[in-house]
């Protein structure tokens, strides 16, 4: 097998963690599972992660992180209101075309209390979180926001996402999604306006 194709293969074994991850959460996920998801041997899944499942999950959560970064990144360019819309839609979407059965494989490693989910998978958690929230209050700064309200803003979108997502999942409805829109809206443009100190 030469480079491209055993690299293709890893990624394809990584990409099929994420999905996995966001629909059953990594307790209920094993690597044989992983294997037959992928359509891939399960000796070809620790060769190409030796660490197991946990070294397979870690990549999985920075994979899903680094997606979703790139997603939000180029929409950030036209301004903080177009990231986050765009990151509602993304998770709309996700949560709609998966009938309800998929959420965030972020979220999904971040609250399990399993071995597995220690160390590696969980520090990828708190790197996504963290590149997500850096992305928007980096943008929320660029066009007028205070670090402090911007780092605040960033965190609350990222909060507020994250768990109406997970609400959604459990209604089966995207209206926990939908009604924080406005809101988060509000957050950004009241964060990106100009000061109005001492104006008369």
């Amino acid at each position: 097998m030469d480079d491209g194709s055993a690299e293709h293969a890893r990624q394809k074994l990584v990409a099929g963690a994420a999905d996995m991850i966001r629909r059953r959460g990594l307790t209920a996920t094993s690597v044989r599972e992983l294997a037959k998801h992928a359509d891939a041997p399960l000796g070809s899944t620790y060769h190409y992660f030796p660490g197991g499942k946990a070294q397979l999950a870690a990549e999985a959560i920075a994979y899903s992180g680094n997606a979703t970064a790139a997603i939000l990144a180029r929409e950030l360019e036209r301004g903080p209101l177009d990231g986050l819309r765009s990151f509602l839609i993304m998770w709309r979407k996700i949560v709609v075309d998966t009938d309800f059965r998929a959420g965030c494989p972020v979220l999904a490693v971040s609250v399990e209390a399993v071995p597995e989910a220690d160390g590696p998978p969980r520090a990828a958690a708190a790197a996504a979180f963290a590149q997500w929230t850096g992305l928007l209050a980096g943008s929320l700064c660029d066009h007028g926001a205070e670090r402090a309200a911007a780092e605040r803003t960033a965190t609350l979108i990222v909060a507020a996402v994250e768990g109406s997502i997970a609400m959604c999942r459990a209604h089966r409805s995207t209206d926990p999604l939908d009604r924080i829109a406005d809101s988060l809206e509000v957050l950004v443009r009241t964060a990106t306006e100009p000061t109005r100190e001492g104006a008369s």
